[in-house]
């Protein structure tokens, strides 16, 4: 009788060992959202790496250092995350007292149809050229340049409908003498 097939082999190591790393990780993981994680990754780490994993009660140990780095893997992601959420906060926070009528040009934008705004959004949030949008809009050039221009102009209709000195918005309305 040869050596176990992998899918056995990974069966018995995962049945024999589970509770003492479901132990570990959950003495040491704070959410179970965590705890499903880290143990997964785990495991999964044990089957990419199946022959390196020692034969007997040595697998435990080997699958204490992985969670072991898992674990600190995760707590790092965390701390990465964490620190972006207060630095996006601190920029929204920023940029919201920055702003004046944000909330009414936002009311303007929302006025308009899904495809105005959309388009709209392809150019001022995507930064998309022309050519660009005309590919993502499957149209030519032109048909896609004369939509822009009537989409900025009933965004312009929209603003000055809310009273907003609508040319400090940027490229997104047209000035006030354009048609």
């Amino acid at each position: 009788m040869g050596p176990p097939e992998p899918e056995q082999r990974f069966e018995e190591i995962y049945m024999a060992h589970y509770p003492a790393i479901a132990t570990y990780v959950r003495r040491r993981a704070g959410s179970p959202d965590d705890i499903a994680d880290v143990i997964a990754e785990t495991f999964t780490t044990a089957w990419r790496r199946l022959n390196d994993i020692p034969e007997g009660d040595a697998a435990r140990l080997w699958l204490y250092g992985v969670a072991r780095r898992t674990l600190a893997n995760h707590f790092r992601g965390e701390e990465r995350r964490a620190a972006l959420a207060l630095r996006l906060r601190e920029e929204i926070t920023t940029w919201a007292n920055s702003v004046t009528g944000a909330e009414s040009a936002y009311e303007a934008f929302r006025r308009l149809s899904d495809d105005d705004r959309e388009l709209l959004a392809l150019v001022a949030w995507e930064g998309l050229n022309g050519a660009e949008i005309a590919k993502v809009l499957g149209c030519s050039r032109g048909a896609a340049r004369l939509r822009l221009h009537r989409a900025r102009n009933r965004l312009a209709k929209e603003l000055a409908y809310l009273d907003l000195d609508y040319p400090r918005y940027g490229q997104i309305a047209p000035a006030k003498g354009r048609s």
